[in-house]
Formats: structure tokens, C-alpha cells, sequence
């Protein structure tokens, strides 16, 4: 039996089934059912149940699947004690950070640039994608760190997080909107159109847990993946934007006055987050040591 043929059995019992776990591991359905039933008979028994629908582990799978999973591990180890002890980082890191995340006070393209420097025999790789969707694939070990926004959601099980920023939520309209305060409630903000950024962001997973405990559904009329967006559609009348709060002359450039959110005010939260019930490979090690340094996370590795 091959160590790729269990990582496959690994990945089909994680995912559900054969569709997930093709898509995960970047192979053919058929392939991977092809090398799932080469797997099989070797061992002379079935793995898997295969229904209509759903896949689920055979009793026997089931006794093998703990096995697999040590000897993966067992596997991953060899090799980090490996770089380890010959102090040359190989392999691949799997970066994964929010939209919008990378600016002065987050300099990622430069901390990846001093790493690449350092380590050039370290393959990175770098995707932007939503909060929930890269919390998942952390979870599932498809990214090995993540700059994400927090939902206010319970995170899984094994997941280390570092908040890096904290920063109320403001709610932004045209400059000749007929608002004259400078703070508006939450309970208030359920009679406005509003504009948020995209269904699984930080920002807009705290502000909807904070409309649902308020009692209300938020009136959504537009979406869009990145705050200038927002602004935008709010600097011409189109609702009320919900954005991290701005300075004044953030607001002055793009032609808005904003609110600050209170009762309650609402805060979002940007965090590095990484596995914690694992061990990361080297080369990820030292790629979130330096990444934690340069944005001032709280407790700086040994």
C-alpha cells in the first residue's frame, strides 16, 4: 500500500464522499475511486460503503482510519525532522488572507518577499478568499495559516488564533444624507438599505449576529468584496454602508460622513490563524513567527 492511497481514504471520510475529496485533492473522481479500490484489495477488504448518495466507512474502514491517520502523521514527521535537523526549509506553504487585508499597517507582499529571500527553496503560495471559506480549509488542512476576519462564530476544534486588530463598525452614508447625529443604534439601522461586504467576511458575520440578537433581519441591497466598494455605493445615495470605522479624512476622500454603531457597539477583529492539534511543517513555522512579529501579534514565538 502506498502513504498517497491512505491520505486518499483520509480525505474521502473527511469530505463526505468521492466528489469533495476529488476536488480537495485536485484529482479525478474516477481516478481517486480507481486508487481507493486499489487500496481495497490489497487490504482484501471493502473501506467504504458506497450509497446512492452517500459514502460512509465499512466497520473495518472504520478500525483502519485511525491507523491511516498515525501513519500520515508519522510520515509528515519524518520529513519536518528532517528540515529540521539540516536547517534547509523545503517544502510548501499555503498562505491564505482576506481581501483588502494587505495594506501599509499589513505588509504581507513584503514579509513573503523577506521569507522568499531567506528560504528561496520554499515554494509559497498566496489566495484570497472569505473568512469562513479559509477557516475551513485551515481546518481541513488545505491552508496552513490564514489572515481572516473573525465572524464572532465559534471557531473548530485545534484552531490558534492571534488578533491582530480591533476596530468598531461605522455605518457610512452621503454627505447629504438627512442624518445629523454622529451615532446611530443598531436597532435603528433595520430601517435602512443597507450595503455590506460579502456573506462569509468577518464583518459581515459579527454585524448579522449582532442584527439577529437585536431581533431583526438586515435589509441587504448591495454587496461587494472590499470597503472602497461600499463607500462608493454610499457616497452616491444608495444606502447605508457598514464599514470599519474611518478617520476623517478617510471619509472626506470618499464623500461620506459616517456613524459609529452603538447599542451595542459592534467591533471587527482581523487574526492570523493557524492548526494548533498538529504540528506545522517547518518551513510554515517559521513563515508564521515572522508573520506574527511584523504585524504585532500579541505573543511573539520563542
Amino acid at each position: 500500500m502506498e502513504l498517497r492511497q491512505l491520505r486518499y481514504f483520509v480525505t474521502v471520510v473527511d469530505e463526505g464522499g468521492f466528489t469533495r475529496a476529488a476536488q480537495r485533492l485536485h484529482l479525478s473522481q474516477p481516478g481517486l475511486s480507481t486508487q481507493i479500490r486499489q487500496l481495497e484489495r490489497e487490504l482484501g477488504h471493502p473501506l467504504l460503503d458506497r450509497g446512492a448518495r452517500t459514502v460512509t466507512v465499512t466497520e473495518i474502514g472504520a478500525a483502519v482510519l485511525d491507523h491511516a491517520r498515525a501513519a500520515l502523521a508519522a510520515a509528515d514527521r519524518i520529513t519536518d525532522t528532517v528540515a529540521e535537523f539540516t536547517g534547509l526549509l523545503r517544502g510548501h506553504v499555503r498562505l491564505g488572507m482576506i481581501s483588502g487585508a494587505a495594506s501599509d499597517i499589513f505588509d504581507v507582499a513584503g514579509v513573503l518577499a523577506d521569507f522568499h529571500h531567506d528560504h528561496p527553496r520554499v515554494n509559497i503560495t498566496l489566495t484570497e478568499d472569505t473568512a469562513e471559506r479559509m477557516l475551513t480549509a485551515v481546518d481541513h488542512g488545505d491552508l496552513d495559516i490564514a489572515l481572516i476576519g473573525l465572524t464572532g462564530a465559534d471557531l473548530p476544534p485545534g484552531i490558534g488564533i492571534d488578533v491582530l486588530l480591533e476596530t468598531p463598525l461605522a455605518a457610512a452614508v452621503a454627505l447629504d444624507a438627512p442624518l445629523s447625529a454622529t451615532t446611530i443604534t443598531l436597532a435603528a439601522l433595520a430601517d435602512h438599505r443597507l450595503i455590506c461586504l460579502t456573506r462569509g467576511t468577518g464583518l459581515r458575520g459579527v454585524f448579522e449576529r449582532s442584527c439577529t440578537a437585536a431581533g431583526f433581519t438586515p435589509n441587504v441591497a448591495f454587496e461587494a468584496a472590499a470597503p472602497p466598494l461600499l463607500l462608493e455605493l454610499a457616497a452616491r445615495g444608495l444606502g447605508t454602508a457598514i464599514v470599519p470605522t474611518l478617520t476623517p479624512a478617510e471619509a472626506a476622500a470618499f464623500a461620506v460622513r459616517t456613524l459609529d454603531i452603538v447599542e451595542p457597539r459592534i467591533h471587527g477583529r482581523l487574526a492570523l490563524a493557524w492548526r494548533t492539534d498538529r504540528p506545522l511543517s517547518p518551513a510554515a513555522k517559521v513563515l508564521l513567527g515572522q508573520l506574527r512579529i511584523a504585524f504585532g501579534a500579541p505573543n511573539p514565538p520563542d
